[in-house]
C-alpha cells in the first residue's frame, strides 16, 4: 500500500506543504478554517507523519509525558483525554507514568523523561520545590494541581479545590447537619491540603470549631474511605455528615454506611469530590463537587503547547478552574 505523503495532503487541501507542516507542528498560527480543512484531508487519506524524520529535523520526539499518582483513579484518564484533545492535533502524543504517589518514583520520572519527551505534565503529591528545580527545568513543564503557584517551576493548572470543598460543606450545614466529618488524603499532598482547608474554612464561617477526632486522612481510594468511615461511625457521637476529598473515598463511605444499615442521607449525608462517572451510578447517587477533569487536561495541554511553540521564553502562569456542586441523592 502506497504511503500518503504531505504533498498529497497539501494538494487536496488546497494549501502549501509549509501550511500543512505548520498545522501539524502548531508552531505557526493557521486560520481555523484552514486547520479544519487540513485535518479533514488527513483523516480521509489516512496520512501518518513520518515521526522519525520529523524528529531528526526538529530535534523533537513529538511526545509528552503525563505523570500521575494512580492511573486507576478515573479522574486521570479524563485528564489524559483533555490533554490529547489539544496536543494530538498539533502532532504530539502523551505517554502516562504511574508513580503510586511515591516521591522516589516521581523523581525517577523526571530524571528518565528528559531524553524521551519534549515536555511533561506533572501531577505530583510528593515532590518538593528543590526536586522540581533540580530535575524539571530542562524541558517545558506544567504542574497539575496542588500549589501554591511558583513562577520558577512552570505553569500551574488547578481547580479551585479549597473553594469547591467549602461549597460542599456549606451545603451540608445548610441542610442542618450538626457533626460534619472530613476524610481526605495524607497531608502535604497538594489538592488534599487545599480541600481540607476548604472544609475548615466553611466551619469557621459559621463559628463552628473543628472536632479533630472527625478528621481522618488516608489514601484517595475506596478501601481507605470505607476504613475511615468505619472508625468514624463506630463512635458513640458519630457524625451525621461526611465530606470526602474525592469520589472514591465517598463511595467507600457509602459501603460502610450500607454495612452498618444506616440510611443515606437520612442518618448520614455524604459528599464526594471530582464527579467521576461512578458518582452518578452508585446507590444512592453521589452529591459531589464537579472537578472538570477533561477541561483541566485541555488547560494543561494548552499551557504545555504554549511553552513548546514559544519563540522566546514567556513568564509562567497559573490557571484556576472553577468547581461547582452537583446535588444528587446522598446529601
Amino acid at each position: 500500500m502506497t504511503r500518503v505523503g504531505i504533498a498529497e495532503v497539501a494538494a487536496q487541501a488546497g494549501v502549501s506543504v509549509t501550511t500543512v507542516s505548520h498545522v501539524l507542528s502548531g508552531r505557526r498560527p493557521v486560520a481555523e478554517g484552514t486547520r479544519t480543512r487540513v485535518f479533514q484531508v488527513i483523516e480521509r487519506l489516512g496520512y501518518q507523519p513520518n515521526k522519525l524524520a520529523r524528529g531528526l529535523a526538529t530535534q523533537r520526539t513529538m511526545t509528552v509525558g503525563l505523570m500521575v499518582p494512580d492511573v486507576t483513579n478515573p479522574f486521570y484518564p479524563m485528564v489524559l483525554r483533555g490533554l490529547d484533545d489539544v496536543l494530538m492535533p498539533a502532532g504530539y502524543h502523551a505517554i502516562v507514568y504511574n508513580t503510586d504517589g511515591s516521591r522516589e518514583q516521581e523523581i525517577a520520572f523526571l530524571q528518565s523523561m528528559g531524553s524521551h519527551v519534549d515536555g511533561v505534565v506533572v501531577a505530583s503529591f510528593q515532590l518538593a520545590r528543590k526536586d522540581l528545580l533540580a530535575h524539571g527545568t530542562t524541558m517545558p513543564l506544567v504542574r497539575l494541581g496542588g500549589g501554591p503557584f511558583d513562577a520558577d517551576l512552570g505553569d500551574l493548572v488547578r481547580s479551585d479545590d479549597e473553594g469547591g470543598m467549602a461549597q460542599a460543606v456549606r451545603y451540608l450545614l445548610e441542610q442542618g447537619r450538626r457533626r460534619v466529618a472530613y476524610i481526605g488524603g495524607v497531608r502535604h499532598t497538594g489538592p488534599s491540603d487545599l480541600r481540607e482547608t476548604g472544609f475548615r474554612r466553611a466551619l469557621a464561617e459559621v463559628d463552628r470549631t473543628v472536632d479533630e477526632d472527625l478528621v481522618i486522612r488516608g489514601d484517595f481510594t475506596r478501601d481507605a474511605g470505607r476504613e475511615a468511615a468505619e472508625i468514624l461511625l463506630d463512635r458513640a457521637d458519630r457524625p451525621d455528615a461526611i465530606a470526602c476529598a474525592n469520589d472514591l473515598i465517598a463511595i467507600g463511605v457509602l459501603d460502610a454506611g450500607r454495612k452498618l444499615g444506616l440510611s443515606v442521607p437520612g442518618e448520614l449525608a455524604v459528599t464526594g469530590y471530582d464527579d467521576i462517572d461512578a458518582a452518578s451510578l452508585v446507590t444512592p447517587a453521589l452529591t459531589t463537587v464537579v472537578n472538570p477533569a477533561r477541561e483541566v487536561g485541555r488547560a494543561c495541554g494548552a499551557a504545555l503547547l504554549r511553552q513548546l511553540t514559544a519563540k522566546e521564553k514567556e513568564p509562567f502562569r497559573e490557571l484556576v478552574i472553577a468547581n461547582s456542586l452537583v446535588r444528587r441523592e446522598s446529601a
